[in-house]
């Protein structure tokens, strides 16, 4: 462990951890051509740091960690790179099946799963329900997953259910609506971290993240570790979230409960 990783962990507020964390892992690409590698060299190397972040979230107890590991807009990516990333991602679930399993991580997907390769759907549902009954931390892959297509997935799924006569439209409300998304039965994300130096969300849990905290970091992805991801945290920690409301609406809150 080193110095600053110790630190960093005396100064966390267990109390105060984001119960749910989504990662933007981006910077893959320009890492590899920092190094004059090829790009598929820097999406290996940022494997490594999907490993090293899972087991850090599992031991600080982080309850939810969603990650952005290829977006509905990555399939205009060249053919050879989504081969490549596609190979990766099936060697990462065998590779890692048995850790996530016996760490008690239950592993979900949001996006158009549909859309992936037969052995990546294959490796994916060995994972999924191989954990399916692991309550320690969910671990959500975001696949193919635009936040637009799933807001227009969604829309379209509570128009059937209208026509149908399932629901009236006066149910549909924030809440309903909501239910209906990839992530349904989820908490929205408390803190989303975006490494690789760009400010943006790239159309990543558009709806959910409201209300949540962003932060952006200029390490490149598969230079990302614990101590960047403690840094985070204790960044997340010093912020007040306030909902719409005032500082001392929230002091009158705290002092009730």
């Amino acid at each position: 462990m080193s110095e600053f990783e110790s630190q960093a962990l005396e100064k966390l507020n267990p109390h105060k951890l984001p119960w749910h964390v989504a990662i933007i892992m981006d910077g893959n690409g320009r890492w590899a051509m920092q190094r004059s590698l090829d790009r598929v060299e820097g999406h290996k190397a940022g494997a490594e740091s999907v490993r090293v972040v899972v087991k850090a979230c599992r031991e600080l107890g982080i309850k939810i960690l969603t990650l952005y590991a290829f977006s509905y807009e990555n399939w205009q990516r060249p053919a050879n790179e989504v081969r490549s990333l596609m190979n990766l991602l099936v060697h990462y679930l065998y590779r890692e099946f048995r850790a996530i399993r016996d760490n008690g991580i239950n592993v979900r997907t949001i996006g158009r799963s549909f859309d992936l390769p037969v052995r990546v759907q294959k490796a994916l549902n060995r994972i999924i329900t191989g954990t399916a009954h692991n309550k320690a931390m969910i671990m959500n892959v975001a696949l193919s997953y635009g936040g637009r297509d799933e807001i227009v997935r969604t829309t379209r799924h509570l128009l059937k259910e209208a026509m149908e006569g399932r629901i009236k439209p006066e149910q549909i409300d924030e809440k309903l609506f909501a239910r209906y998304l990839d992530t349904g039965d989820l908490e929205d994300p408390d803190l989303l971290i975006r490494t690789g130096a760009e400010f943006r969300i790239s159309n990543f849990l558009l709806w959910q993240s409201a209300y949540t905290e962003l932060y952006f970091t200029d390490v490149l992805w598969p230079d990302f570790r614990k101590e960047q991801l403690l840094s985070a945290i204790l960044d997340y920690q010093r912020r007040e979230r306030r909902f719409g409301m005032t500082s001392e609406q929230l002091s009158k809150i705290a002092t009730i409960s």
